[in-house]
């Protein structure tokens, strides 16, 4: 048995939901070296986080970024949060980080992630 561990940068982008399978791919290679394994994602932010979702439509990622803005809305007039030190849109980047999660864990099956058909 063997296992590695591995820290990547991808590029920042602006706020939303984004496909990032492929960029994780080919930043970790050694994937397809593992007949069986785990493909564990952390992202060391406190204002992002990781899904695993429907990789067919980006209406997916589109709605999921919507729906998650009217749980957290961003606070327009500075009355909705007490931290807002990093600019109002910080403190529901903070929330939706939470309720969404900072990490995703993969199955890896004959070298490839073994996502499902429409996952991604």
């Amino acid at each position: 048995m063997s296992w590695f561990q591995k820290q990547f940068t991808l590029p920042s982008k602006s706020r939303g939901s984004y496909l990032i399978t492929d960029e994780v791919v080919k930043q970790v290679p050694e994937i397809g070296q593992y007949k069986v394994g785990l493909l564990n994602l952390f992202v060391q932010h406190t204002s992002c986080a990781l899904s695993l979702n429907e990789n067919w439509d980006s209406d997916v990622r589109e709605d999921m970024s919507d729906a998650l803005d009217r749980i957290a809305p961003e606070d327009r007039k500075g009355n909705l949060y007490r931290h807002s030190a990093e600019g109002l849109d910080d403190m529901p980047a903070h929330i939706k980080s939470a309720l969404v999660g900072a990490s995703v864990s993969i199955p890896i099956s004959n070298g490839k992630l073994a996502t499902g058909t429409w996952q991604g």
